[in-house]
């Protein structure tokens, strides 16, 4: 899921010091959020320069992981947390597996390290066998020129050994396996498979089957920090197990679940692993949350900001947020500063930008609240742009900004 998290690109770094939390305040609401303003517009001479100050980091749906550790510090525990987030669900379980899209494995090949108890599985028959010991470092599976699988192992040279009539699976036991990516090698638990992306076609995705709760393991510290509060990790721990059986439910691809990026949630295999986070998935086996006894939409950003927004089902609404502000937050508040030759290249049918205009907010908060559409205009016209696209062309932290021109 997009812009959820506090670490990676561009994210701030996680590991926080022990502070006090401030209590925030909570915003009022802007009664009008669509109507634009005097406040709302700025002049904006040649050779300017724009500061964009603002609240928060990511679309703000749901659960603000920031607030989850506020929440903590406080002394709620996980389900108050969540309650709080995602208010009107019902606690529920789901276990199973999870197919999870390898995207570091760019090849049209699957690639592992040899060792003991690696087995293969052709998936049209089932047939399960165990590989032998050929003096092998390397196993590989890809599509061969005839259109079946083949099977190769690595000594001096790649050497031919057996040929699937499906796709090709490895395991080993309940060991990780360690797949060879052009990046470099990774550890995955559970299974490898050379999945066919389009029948008839050479073109193979590496996708990691295993259990629900395995992969959580690689999903919970890339999401937020293990050392938090053991609270909010167990509330980050269920709202990823939650949205993984939601994204089951609704798979992202024919032949695989979730992505292993932010397009779904962040995994990183056996290498993202943490002890603390670890527990707090085992303290929490199986807890999810359901809407109408299904897995929910469990969206959930870095930063709320101070305001929650609403999104695309009931329980993920809009409201003040009086967790998400205290000290260990460096992305609470936010200010960048932009050329107005930036946008300028940016947006070239407005030609010299003269006037920025925001006509439409969500009406919750400071300055009425998150950037639904704003105008540009220039020399040469104006453009009607999303406060998302906004976002999302300059790199701003979210729609929650305000503009001062010098």
């Amino acid at each position: 899921m997009l812009s959820r998290r506090p670490r990676g690109r561009a994210r701030v770094a996680l590991l926080l010091a022990a502070v006090a939390v401030p209590l925030l305040a909570p915003l009022a609401a802007t009664p009008s959020a669509s109507a634009a303003s005097a406040a709302d517009t700025w002049t904006v001479p040649p050779d300017a320069v724009l500061t964009l100050t603002g609240h928060g980091y990511g679309h703000g749906h749901g659960m603000s992981q920031y607030g989850a550790e506020g929440a903590a510090r406080q002394g709620l525990d996980h389900r108050e947390i969540l309650d709080f987030y995602y208010p009107d669900l019902t606690w529920g379980r789901r276990a199973g597996r999870i197919d999870v899209l390898v995207g570091a494995d760019t090849t049209d090949d699957l690639v592992v390290r040899a060792r003991p108890g690696l087995t293969l599985r052709d998936t049209a028959t089932g047939e399960l066998t165990l590989l032998p010991d050929k003096g092998a470092s390397l196993w590989r599976v890809q599509q061969a020129a005839t259109g079946a699988t083949r099977v190769s192992f690595r000594t001096d040279r790649w050497r031919r050994w057996r040929e699937l009539e499906g796709d090709g699976e490895l395991a080993a036991g309940g060991q990780p396996l360690t797949l060879v990516t052009p990046g470099g090698d990774q550890q995955y638990r559970g299974r490898l498979r050379a999945a066919t992306v389009t029948p008839g076609s050479a073109a193979r995705d590496t996708v990691n089957d295993l259990r629900l709760e395995a992969y959580l393991r690689g999903v919970v510290p890339r999401e937020v920090p293990a050392s938090w509060s053991p609270a909010a990790v167990r509330a980050q721990a269920v709202a990823a197990r939650t949205y993984a059986a939601y994204e089951r439910l609704h798979p992202r691809g024919g032949h695989f679940d979730v992505y292993d990026t932010t397009a779904s949630q962040v995994y990183g295999g056996v290498g993202s692993e943490h002890p603390a986070s670890d527990a707090a998935i085992a303290d929490t086996a199986g807890q999810v949350l359901l809407a109408d006894g299904s897995p929910a939409f469990t969206q959930f950003s870095s930063s709320s900001g101070g305001w929650t927004s609403a999104g695309s089902v009931p329980y993920l609404v809009a409201r003040a947020d009086p967790y998400d502000d205290w000290a260990g937050n460096p992305v609470h508040d936010w200010s960048v500063r932009l050329a107005d030759e930036t946008l300028e290249r940016r947006w070239p049918a407005v030609g010299d930008l003269r006037g920025v205009r925001v006509t439409a907010r969500d009406g919750n908060g400071e300055w009425g609240g998150r950037v639904t559409t704003l105008v540009l205009s220039g020399t040469r016209g104006s453009v009607t742009v999303s406060g998302d696209g906004f976002r999302s062309v300059l790199g701003l932290r979210s729609t929650w900004f305000t503009v001062a021109v010098s």
